[in-house]
């Protein structure tokens, strides 16, 4: 099995908008889009290098999500399981569906699929607020 690259980082935020704020202007991380949907904030920043940060209005919990794209969700997950790690049912996001593994210690992982690469294009410069 083979985990592709570290894409995203989910960071649970109470506050997307204030958190947007800070690290755009302290990090002066690129803003990639700041959206508001289905009763909650979500907002991407690009730091100079390394995986996308998102602060979720709606995560809970208290630890970012590390997201890690793979070639086959199905195939990935099917050999996680085998190896003895509980795989999550999928669910989506934008990107492509994407399933959650439980990690010893509390740790948050999850591996997707990238079925939809056009969505990074359209999300681009959105920012609803």
């Amino acid at each position: 099995m083979k985990l592709g690259s570290l894409d995203f980082i989910y960071m649970p935020s109470p506050d997307p908008a204030a958190e947007l704020e800070w690290f755009q202007k302290t990090l002066e991380a690129e803003v990639v889009f700041a959206i508001e949907a289905f009763g909650t904030r979500v907002a991407m920043l690009k730091p100079a290098s390394g995986p996308a940060v998102l602060l979720a209005g709606h995560l809970q919990g208290e630890r970012p999500i590390l997201v890690f794209r793979v070639d086959s969700l199905d195939e990935t997950a099917a050999e996680l399981e085998a190896a003895g790690a509980t795989v999550s049912s999928e669910f989506g996001i934008p990107h492509g569906p994407i399933r959650e593994i439980e990690a010893p210690g509390g740790h948050r992982l999850a591996i997707y699929e990238l079925t939809r690469p056009e969505t990074a294009e359209r999300l681009q410069g959105r920012q609803d607020w």
